[in-house]
């Protein structure tokens, strides 16, 4: 039985998204394991020495397993531990038999691995989570914006976005010929760039712009492409840049609503023209996925409201929205979710 890890700062190198067997099953036993091994050891034992000094005591108060995805499979599932001080911020995930800081997850020591990568690893999905519910999904959205990420499906196309042995954003994008959502039977018409981040350090360096030209290069066989409406003014300027260089695109890149039929569609570039920019987003965020209703926002509004935790600026915890449904604590189940989901973006250069 292995014991917690009493005293020992977490490993620098090897991590997480560099485990080559960390598959979905290795998570499920490791889990496991851990909680058979905090049954048997001794109150006094079960602490955590995080990167600034501080302990976090490691008990089954705070402690819960986080969904992944939307899909209420308890194996796709991780094992978050909370600050002792504020029960909605998490300071570290236990992966593959360690606990590993947030922060930590989101690093590589593989040289390799800059630049845009395809998500196609366990590893590379938890770090997609995180990135998309921790990071924007409380520790940089703003306390008064009540937009959100929903869980991203296990088999969205995704691309993450690594600098510097980090990762620095993503996108993903609702493929031609997907279902709009799981309650409907509509499936979209073209590719469409749905979401997209770029975390708060990595900014002004054009990597908002760097991956909306990677989105239309690959999908450069499609007469069009969409992004999801609506779009924020960042995202315009982002795209203005864009076309403006790239002429043979102002005629094949479109804001659209699912499934994205030529009603459905609005040209980005005569928008820029014409000066329209779309209602209902802010500066710095921007809702980009289809089917987003009214009353939908207004049900899950209050669920979404960050709790006025101390340090959230901190990298040794990263608080998480109240009673987002994909968060879990021991006992609780998954509430029943609507089959249309709202998803937001951070489209900043």
């Amino acid at each position: 039985m292995e014991s917690l890890s009493k005293g020992v700062h977490l490993p620098e190198q090897n991590y997480p998204v560099d485990i080559s067997f960390l598959d979905y099953n290795t998570l499920r036993k490791s889990t496991e394991d851990f909680m058979a091994c905090l049954e048997t050891n001794s109150p006094s034992d079960n602490w955590l020495v995080l990167p600034s000094g501080a302990k976090a005591k490691v008990t089954h108060s705070n402690i819960g397993r986080l969904s992944l995805y939307d899909d209420g499979d308890p194996l796709h599932t991780v094992l978050a531990l909370y600050a002792p001080e504020c029960d909605s911020h998490v300071v570290a995930l236990y992966l593959s038999g360690k606990w590993w800081m947030v922060n930590d997850v989101l690093k590589t020591s593989n040289t390799s691995r800059s630049g845009l990568i395809t998500v196609q690893s366990v590893g590379e999905r938890v770090v997609l989570f995180l990135l998309s519910q921790v990071i924007f999904g409380a520790l940089e959205r703003p306390p008064d914006e009540n937009m959100y990420f929903s869980p991203h499906p296990a088999g969205e196309v995704a691309k993450i976005l690594w600098q510097d042995g980090a990762a620095s954003g993503f996108y993903t994008v609702k493929q031609k010929g997907t279902l709009c959502n799981s309650g409907s039977s509509q499936s979209y018409l073209l590719p469409v760039l749905d979401t997209l981040f770029v975390r708060t350090r990595f900014r002004r360096r054009g990597l908002a712009l760097q991956m909306l030209e990677d989105f239309c290069t690959s999908y450069s066989n499609e007469e069009v492409v969409g992004i999801s409406r609506p779009l924020s003014s960042g995202m315009y300027q982002v795209c203005r840049k864009y076309l403006q260089v790239h002429e043979k695109d102002r005629d094949r890149l479109y804001e659209v609503e699912a499934p994205g039929g030529w009603a459905q569609r609005r040209n980005v570039w005569l928008s820029i023209q014409l000066g329209r920019h779309s209602t209902n987003n802010s500066n710095h965020e921007q809702n980009l996925s289809e089917g987003k209703r009214e009353s939908k926002m207004a049900s899950e509004e209050e669920k979404l409201q960050v709790p006025d935790c101390p340090n959230a600026a901190s990298m040794d915890s990263i608080c998480k929205p109240e009673r987002n449904s994909s968060w879990k604590r021991k006992g609780e189940t998954t509430e029943e979710k609507d089959s249309e989901h709202s998803k937001q973006a951070r489209m900043l250069n």
